[in-house]
């Protein structure tokens, strides 16, 4: 427990920074915390509420020789490592959205059309960064913070500061974590993208038959009209998919914390 009044601040003050180091970190890799349109003070003051509720959970001691010692520094290793992993284990599901838009973009010609990421900061397809903002819409709506923070603060009791960290189990299984979100992420495109590729098989058969129709012009935009067509009618699926990939993520993210 924290002494009242300004007794000890300065050491208080270095187990409320070393707390926060796990939650820095996690919301650093972590989908829409980790947004660079997400200002670092903001970042900095939730990691620091997190991290008194996860020190009043399992409190701990500095190292005799202080953070900047060698078990200090390992220990502050080990902070970091834990948040990344939790934070990774999330956005790993979360990307499953990012893959599906950018393979139902290329089916339906939008390859070329890029736009801004506002989660990555990076250029990617147009519909990939629409799929991945709806992925910010559902994260939110299934209250996916809320659970995150739940998780950093559970994960003080079982990963608790100093103490062994992570096991080779915990990196496996999120190793192959992220082989069954590029599944699902194929998976949630499935539908849209089987389609489109029945419609460019009917437009190659036309070319073929009328080999003076212009494919160009009459091909894209009816891949173009049917791909709209096609997300308008699967949109429910595609969000389902999206949700439950979330919800994987951050039961990965559980079992992390758990040490499995």
């Amino acid at each position: 427990m924290l002494p009242p009044a300004f007794a000890g601040v300065e050491a208080n003050l270095w187990l409320l920074l070393v707390a926060a180091i796990r939650p820095g970190a996690a919301f650093f890799a972590a989908p829409l915390f980790g947004q660079t349109a997400v200002p670092v003070q903001v970042r900095f003051v939730i990691a620091i509420a997190i991290g008194m509720a996860g020190y009043a959970a399992a409190p701990f001691h500095l190292p005799p020789d202080g953070v900047a010692s060698f078990t200090g520094i390992g220990m502050v290793f080990g902070e970091v490592m834990a948040g990344l992993a939790l934070g990774f284990a999330v956005q790993i599901g979360f990307s499953a959205a990012l893959l599906a838009g950018e393979t139902i973009g290329n089916a339906m010609g939008l390859g070329f059309a890029a736009m801004m990421d506002p989660s990555t900061g990076a250029s990617s397809p147009a519909l990939a960064t629409f799929l991945s903002m709806m992925g910010s819409f559902l994260f939110l709506s299934i209250g996916g913070h809320l659970t995150l923070a739940t998780i950093i603060v559970d994960s003080y009791r079982s990963l608790p500061i100093g103490g062994p960290a992570l096991g080779n189990q915990a990196i496996h299984g999120l190793v192959m974590f992220g082989g069954d979100m590029i599944a699902a992420g194929f998976a949630i495109a499935l539908p849209v993208g089987f389609a489109l590729m029945i419609v460019q098989v009917v437009m190659g058969i036309l070319a073929r038959s009328a080999p003076a129709m212009n494919l160009f012009a009459v091909g894209l935009p009816v891949t173009l009209l049917s791909g709209l067509i096609l997300l308008a009618i699967s949109a429910p699926a595609i969000g389902e998919g999206i949700t439950n990939a979330i919800e994987r993520g951050l039961d990965e993210a559980h079992a992390i914390s758990q040490g499995h």
